[in-house]
């Protein structure tokens, strides 16, 4: 197995309805780029992964433990571990990346979506 690969090169998993991941998993962690769907609402959950990200395209409103805030491209987060979250994105819907420590082995049993690719981040 090569250590390069191309993140458009398999299909996304289904994580919440009008959200959609290409994971990239490495022995310890799982980065992930995610887009959401405009006007998409994922709701408050929790998880043992802490969670680091950056948004890279549009906007959305993300709520960490008791701290509330209008995202835009280049803003980042920490997610500690069982910290309860949610996010709503705008009118544009949204791209992030994220990191999670540990990785993400429940994503295993999730569906994927055939065919569908990535919009370019630039």
């Amino acid at each position: 197995m090569s250590a390069f690969g191309n993140v458009g090169s398999s299909d996304p998993l289904r994580i919440w309805g009008g959200v959609v991941a290409w994971p990239i998993e490495g022995e310890r962690e799982t980065l992930a780029l995610i887009e959401l769907e405009p006007d998409s609402v994922v709701p408050e959950h929790s998880h043992e992964n802490e969670q680091v990200g950056m948004l890279v395209r549009g906007s959305m409103t993300f709520r960490i433990g008791d701290e509330r805030r209008e995202l835009r491209s280049g803003e980042t987060w920490v997610i500690p571990s069982g910290t309860p979250h949610d996010v709503v994105t705008g009118p544009d819907g949204a791209a992030l990346i994220e990191v999670f420590v540990p990785g993400r082995g429940d994503w295993a049993a999730l569906d994927r979506v055939p065919g569908r690719r990535p919009r370019p981040l630039s």
